[in-house]
């Protein structure tokens, strides 16, 4: 689902305008991001070591700003090692009722195994060199 599709099902159901709930979905992805990105450095600046930036959302989940320490790396294309720097990662931790929710779908059919089967010719096509209609 992209965000166009968010704001769409929003505005059906609560009645607003697109561009109205648009700026609305807007607004709360970058409240999430600049406090994220703020808690991080007033963080970093107070000398915090683990969760550097946090947001819990109650009955949805939480979003931390983690600290990613240097470590050694393969290119999987070449086989060389690589040197990957320290980094700053967002987590994401859903919460119970998303997981239950998730862990609660019934599963879905398993498809058959094997490439699909084609489809039969329609009635007249023939496989012939020119690929004409049969007379």
């Amino acid at each position: 689902m992209t965000k166009k599709e968010i704001v769409k099902t929003i505005s059906d159901e609560i009645g607003l305008t697109q561009l109205k709930t648009k700026e609305i979905v807007q607004k709360t992805f970058d409240a999430i991001v600049d406090t994220l990105v703020e808690d991080t450095r007033s963080n970093l600046s107070k000398g915090g070591a683990d969760a550097l930036g946090r947001i819990e959302l109650r009955n949805f989940g939480v979003f931390e700003v983690k600290r990613r320490a240097a470590r050694k790396a393969r290119n999987p294309r070449t086989g060389e090692k690589v040197f990957v720097g320290e980094k700053f990662v967002v987590t994401f931790k859903p919460g119970k009722e998303m997981e239950e929710r998730v862990r609660n779908l019934e599963s879905a059919p398993e498809p058959p195994a094997g490439p699909p089967h084609p489809a039969p010719d329609p009635p007249g096509f023939s496989q012939q060199p020119h690929g004409g209609l049969e007379n």
